[in-house]
């Protein structure tokens, strides 16, 4: 097998983040369920941004966040994602070359424009995410370059892409490349409401050995099993995968690898300002250690060391310099 070119080539949703606080009563107001993320439509999405406050616009994205974390650390990262050729498409694609990330897909000419997710956060850090797709759900199959993917060690596919059609066949095609390259697949189920959705499909992955790291947090390994009882939910997926990672907030993380299991408490964090990007984040830094054989347990510390530097401000990508909080924490 060759030696890979990137550590970590991610597919996901090209999104430009829109980030507003506001207070309980303007998500009330506005019918919005506190730290949940939904799906809107173009009128929705304008009206909404309409009625914000004051906001900041932050190149984001579930996988496009992992990416920046992961350039950040210092490791080669490569990303597949659609915009439009508009405003919002430039804004983006700027961002993540600047971060040192390889992304080559063309712009898409008109409509849908470049995608965009309206973040409203309350005092206490939590976000609620209203995500109009636009261009990023119609990323084609064509866009999957089988070389590219068998450049990295590592192929890490975003859940929330597996929802609309065109880019979950690509993904389905980018998991084919990377097998045929004895390549290894991580996957993160983004969302508990997607397993209303796609669970089976998810499921099928997971069964068919299709997927060597899998990302959940509570809820997601909760709808995944179906069993209520984190340990027991623990007990039937960790079987099946080479390796699994569930977060758990405050609570820290834990991974389960080649029957071997190791568990980090959180991160202490002076102030929590903003959880956008705490779970991309966090996957950011355990990859960034599992390709280069790290521990199981150090890969879940320098995860939680990601995830809390990005919780402590607003934006879901790193500002401090991560490789010295790594440094500092691991010594």
């Amino acid at each position: 097998m060759t030696q890979p070119r990137f550590d970590v080539l991610a597919i996901g949703n090209a999104i430009v983040d829109v980030l507003a606080p506001c207070d309980d009563a303007f998500l009330a107001g506005e019918g919005l369920d506190k730290g949940a993320m939904a799906l809107i439509d173009t009128d929705r999405a304008e009206a909404l941004y309409a009625h914000m406050g004051p906001a900041r616009e932050i190149s984001g994205g579930s996988a496009a966040n992992t990416c920046a974390g992961l350039a950040a650390l210092g490791s080669r990262a490569a990303f597949i994602g659609q915009v439009a050729k508009d405003q919002l498409g430039d804004v983006f694609a700027h961002d993540i070359r600047a971060a040192g990330i390889h992304f080559d897909v063309a712009p898409r000419e008109g409509h849908p424009p470049t995608a965009r997710c309206l973040i409203l956060v309350t005092p206490d850090g939590q976000r609620t995410m209203n995500t109009f797709l636009g261009a990023s759900q119609h990323l084609s199959a064509t866009a999957i370059d089988a070389d590219l993917i068998a450049s990295a060690a590592v192929l890490y596919l975003e859940g929330y892409l597996w929802d609309p059609n065109d880019p979950r066949a690509a993904m389905q095609g980018a998991i084919d490349a990377a097998r045929a390259a004895g390549r290894k697949v991580a996957f993160t189920l983004s969302d508990a409401f997607l397993l209303d959705r796609h669970g089976d499909d998810f499921r099928a992955l997971i069964d068919a050995g299709r997927i060597d790291v899998l990302f959940a947090n509570e809820v997601e390994l909760m709808g995944l099993t179906g069993e209520a009882d984190f340990e027991a939910g623990v007990a039937m997926l960790a079987p099946k995968l080479p390796v699994l990672v569930v977060t758990r907030s405050e609570k820290g993380a834990i991974a389960v690898a080649g029957g071997q299991r190791a568990e980090v408490p959180a991160e202490p964090v002076a102030k929590v300002v903003d959880t956008t990007g705490a779970g991309d984040s966090f996957a950011a830094g355990f990859l960034h250690g599992h390709v280069r054989g790290a521990s199981l347990r150090d890969c879940l510390t320098m995860g939680a060391v990601a995830a809390a530097e990005v919780i402590s401000h607003y934006g879901a990508r790193p500002e401090a310099d991560l490789k010295t909080l790594l440094a500092q924490r691991l010594g």
